[in-house]
C-alpha cells in the first residue's frame, strides 16, 4: 500500500485490483484479531461493551450504565471511541476509493491509499487499548 500511494497512472490501471484485495485481506485480519481479543473479554467488560455498541441504547442504555463498575465501563467507552474512530477513517478511505474509481483519478487513489494505512494504524491502535482488558494484573 505503500508503494501504492506513488503509483503512476499506468501502473495504478494495472495494479488497483491488488491494491483492493490487499485492503479487504488487511481489513479482515484486523476485524479477526479485534473479535479474537474481545472474545477472551471478561464477561462484564464484553456486556458494558455491547451495551455501549447497541444503536439507539436512549435510556435503556443510560439505565445499564449504573451496573457496572465505574472503571469497566470508563474502558468500555475507551475501547468503543477507539473502534469508532477506525471505523470512520476506514469508510473514508472506501469512500475515497469509490471515487477514484468512478473519476479514474490516480490522486483520489493515491488518497485513499493513505487514508486505508491510517484506518489500520487506528485498528491497531483500538486492538491495543482493547487488549489492556487481558492483562493479568487487570483481572485479579
Amino acid at each position: 500500500m505503500n508503494q501504492a500511494v506513488d503509483w503512476s497512472v499506468f501502473e495504478w490501471m494495472l495494479k488497483k485490483r491488488r491494491v483492493r484485495e490487499a485492503a479487504e485481506e488487511a481489513n479482515a485480519a484486523l476485524d479477526q484479531l479485534n473479535h479474537e481479543v474481545k472474545s477472551r473479554w471478561k464477561r462484564e467488560i464484553r456486556t458494558a461493551y455491547q451495551n455501549l455498541a447497541k444503536p439507539g441504547r436512549g435510556s435503556r442504555g443510560q439505565n445499564d450504565a449504573t451496573d457496572y463498575d465505574p472503571e469497566v465501563l470508563l474502558f468500555a467507552k475507551k475501547v468503543k471511541d477507539a473502534d469508532d474512530a477506525a471505523h470512520r477513517s476506514r469508510m473514508t478511505a472506501e469512500n475515497t476509493f469509490a471515487a477514484a474509481g468512478r473519476q479514474w483519478s490516480t490522486n483520489l487513489a493515491r488518497e485513499g491509499c493513505r487514508q486505508a494505512i491510517r484506518s489500520w494504524e487506528l485498528d491497531e491502535k483500538a486492538i491495543r487499548i482493547a487488549e489492556a482488558a487481558l492483562d493479568p494484573q487487570l483481572n485479579a
